[in-house]
């Protein structure tokens, strides 16, 4: 979330940075300001009449014990009439910066330099590509049809028990599911990434913190009755694990990696491009997230990159990296790269990864901070990304290792299935 001081020194900066993203601040910008002045003259007006009301007060008390009742009464008399004033401008107060918080909500962040400007994902910049496309013999199968040859996925069975889009994984199908995760966890500890357990559960402040919402309110499966939002990623309660924090500056940089079950409704999602774990409601990922200083931001995003690059040459996939167009990148994001493998049964690339700076965008809606080395209190940076996304790493694996004999196990992960090859 923007401060208003921000926009105030920057507006037209700002308003032709988010051009990138198609998005015309213009209006929005001029109702923020318009309402921040009204909100500062309340605020002034307010403690005016509050400062001239307490000094009545002590006036009053001083006319009653020097015997002048009539002067005490009439001062009693302004005393209310400026307490019902108070009440007035509390409720103009209340009103503009509940307007002002609801403004800037609806706001996304500024688009980092490096983002280039477009309208669609057709407008994102491929910036590196890495591994050989394998060639499969005649009669390859996507993944669907292999999970169903081998008994090793059932989406029939998910949606007899829920819904489409939440498979059940079954045998081999799920001790490589089990050994992804703990492969990722182990990769992701081994790089200094503290692993937490956290809630799947959060509640409004949680969401509004990370930008959810009002943002993906639709994505969101809500329970009302305890008004709690299943999460849609772990970067929601482990980046939310320091709202409201101050830290020092030898507390940075804070890494955190965390495996969870991924809730998303994904509301009009259907055709054959989201068949099978193309595109799921439930499913699992690993996630690492980061608190920086602003100063070390980029360069621990590129870290990150790099983190997930060495993932995905031990699993020998073949994948690319596209940085984001301001038209597809996120809400929240500065600056996204995207990770892809590609499916040779399918001949398409399958997003498996995100990896995003968010700068002060999440920190200035969490309150999280930090004491620079000169004592001052600073915005810290988030950033986040999968490492990784399981349902199309998984779909990636079962086809690019797909063989007459079998689906193998890429080698890294044979020590934690316990088996080289379904069959």
């Amino acid at each position: 979330m923007l401060q208003v001081n921000e926009i105030r020194e920057n507006k037209e900066k700002f308003i032709q940075a988010l051009t990138k993203r198609g998005f015309d601040a213009t209006t929005i910008f001029e109702e923020v300001l318009k309402t921040d002045e009204l909100r500062k003259a309340t605020q002034a007006k307010l403690d005016e009449t509050l400062s001239e009301s307490n000094t009545f007060s002590k006036e009053i008390g001083i006319l009653f014990k020097n015997g002048e009742p009539q002067k005490a009464t009439l001062l009693k008399e302004k005393t209310t009439q400026l307490k019902e004033v108070s009440k007035q401008l509390t409720e103009t107060l209340n009103n503009a910066e509940g307007k002002l918080q609801q403004l800037l909500f609806t706001i996304p962040n500024i688009p980092n330099e490096l983002v280039p400007a477009g309208t669609d994902e057709n407008d994102n910049q491929e910036v590196f590509i890495e591994g050989e496309i394998p060639k499969l013999s005649e009669g390859a199968l996507p993944h669907w049809e292999l999970a169903k040859k081998y008994d090793i996925i059932n989406f029939e069975l998910g949606v007899k028990i829920t819904g489409a889009g939440f498979p059940v994984y079954k045998g081999k199908g799920a001790r490589l599911q089990r050994a992804l995760i703990a492969y990722f966890l182990d990769k992701n500890t081994d790089a200094g990434y503290t692993e937490y357990q956290v809630p799947h559960l959060v509640n409004e402040a949680s969401a509004l913190g990370t930008g959810q919402l009002p943002d993906k309110e639709g994505q969101m499966y809500h329970d009302a009755s305890d008004d709690l939002y299943l999460i849609p990623t772990a970067e929601v309660p482990v980046t939310n694990l320091f709202r409201g924090d101050l830290r020092t500056h030898s507390e940075l940089p804070i890494l955190c990696t965390a495996y969870t079950p991924c809730f998303r409704r994904e509301a009009g999602s259907y055709g054959a491009h989201v068949r099978g774990l193309n595109r799921l409601h439930q499913f699992d990922k690993v996630e690492i997230v980061r608190v920086e200083k602003p100063e070390n931001s980029h360069i621990a995003l590129t870290g990150m990159v790099d983190h997930v690059k060495d993932i995905l040459r031990e699993l020998k996939l073949p994948y690319r990296i596209l940085r984001l167009c301001g038209g597809d990148l996120g809400f929240t994001a500065a600056l996204t790269y995207d990770f892809e493998v590609f499916s040779t049964a399918q001949d398409r690339w399958l997003e498996i990864s995100s990896i995003s700076n968010f700068e002060t965008f999440q920190a200035n809606r969490l309150k999280l901070r930090y004491k620079d080395e000169d004592g001052k209190n600073k915005l810290a940076h988030t950033l986040n990304g999968s490492s990784l996304a399981l349902p199309r790493v998984l779909a990636g694996i079962l086809e690019n290792y797909q063989s007459p004999e079998g689906i193998k196990i890429p080698e890294v992960l044979v020590p934690y299935c316990g088996f080289d090859i379904i069959n």
